[in-house]
């Protein structure tokens, strides 16, 4: 500097001035960076344990709020502690069970026996059997209880295919309804007096009045194929079912999908937390359950693939624990020819439960995803 010149520099009004932009500006930035950064994975927790026994298996339904997991196995129904994986109980003489369904309100249970064509009806704290109602039309599979009618829905693989209503307290027959596939899957209630029924072969699903029980409309599910898993939102009036490769959310007062979701391969149900907005839609063949998140009505986001295990297709979920429960059975190789059983008799139905695509079940694998 030469002398006598005077330092160039800002009065202290003008440098107080420029700190103050320069503080909005990065506060500025960091707000729109946080604004327009998308929300962080939701984690899933993951718990495996063995639990044995018997048989093979098919759907699997979680009391709400008691951590009780009641598992189908073939001839009998394990009754499991969700949150310890522990066996805690056991429904004997169910042949070749499908299901359970709850009616709290009565303190009854129920299972879907498939060999016999009969449900029975078990007191729901000591699971002791109260009766065995006898089902003419044959073909036991899918159950549900509904609130709305104080009725316990089957859906039966018959010719042709039924949903047949039972009076929850009673165990009394109450009527079917006649549906257009025979094979029908889930079922999922409204509870105003609507029953959305999936038909797996002409993937479609029906409703039926469940004051007349009959079929009054056919909705077309594509992209969907072989729908299975159902569950129903009443906040938003959707109903999820649940499909291989693509599951569809269908809005159930006009009956057009409103959107598809990708997952992946084998999925026999699906599992809905109305207070999470979770869906959870279990592949079997290729072990893994795709989490996807409700974001709006017609609008959801995959939100986790997590792995599972091979052959865990059906899942069930406790609305009020915030808990989802699968089971895969572990197959043994299969016994040499000499050794194998004897080709069942026409007519006879499914091979018996607990023989798989290989062999034996030599093990039961019991899964809890937890967010």
């Amino acid at each position: 500097m030469l002398a006598g010149a005077q330092p160039n520099c800002l009065p202290y009004e003008g440098i107080a001035m420029i700190n103050r932009l320069l503080t909005a500006l990065a506060m500025t930035t960091i707000g729109t960076l946080a604004i327009g950064a998308p929300p962080p994975a939701p984690s899933f927790k993951v718990t495996q344990t063995s639990v044995g026994g018997d048989g093979g298996t098919d759907y699997i339904l979680a009391e709400p709020g008691t951590g009780r997991v009641f598992v189908s196995r073939g001839t009998h129904v394990m009754v499991i502690d969700g949150p310890t994986g522990k066996v805690i109980g056991d429904i004997p003489d169910t042949p070749r069970v499908h299901g359970v369904g709850l009616a709290a309100k009565w303190n009854h249970g129920f299972t879907t026996n498939g060999g016999d064509s009969t449900v029975t009806m078990f007191d729901m704290k000591t699971l002791a059997v109260l009766k065995r109602i006898p089902v003419p039309v044959g073909g036991l599979d899918g159950i549900m209880y509904d609130a709305s009618s104080d009725h316990i829905i089957l859906t039966t693989h018959s010719k042709p295919g039924t949903a047949t209503a039972i009076d929850a307290k009673s165990g009394e027959l109450v009527g079917s309804a006649v549906l257009e596939d025979d094979a029908p899957e889930g079922a999922a209630s409204d509870g105003r007096g609507r029953l959305f029924v999936n038909n797996e072969r002409k993937n479609t699903i029906q409703v039926v009045d469940q004051k007349t029980m009959k079929a009054v409309a056919s909705w077309p599910l594509a992209p969907c194929e072989g729908p299975t898993g159902i569950a129903y939102d009443n906040r938003t009036r959707r109903i999820f079912s649940g499909c291989s490769k693509n599951s569809v959310v269908v809005d159930a007062d006009s009956g057009k999908v409103v959107a598809s979701i990708a997952n992946g391969n084998g999925v026999d149900a699906l599992g809905w937390d109305p207070v999470q907005k979770l869906m959870y839609i279990p592949a079997g063949r290729d072990g893994t359950v795709t989490v996807v998140h409700q974001d709006s009505a017609d609008k959801y986001t995959t939100v986790a693939t997590v792995a599972t295990m091979v052959g865990t297709k059906t899942v069930a979920v406790d609305p009020k624990q915030h808990v989802a429960y699968l089971l895969a059975l572990e197959y043994g190789p299969a016994p040499p020819p000499a050794m194998a059983p004897a080709a069942a008799p026409a007519g006879a139905g499914t091979p018996p439960p607990g023989r798989g695509p290989t062999g034996p079940v030599i093990g039961a694998h019991f899964f809890a995803i937890s967010h």
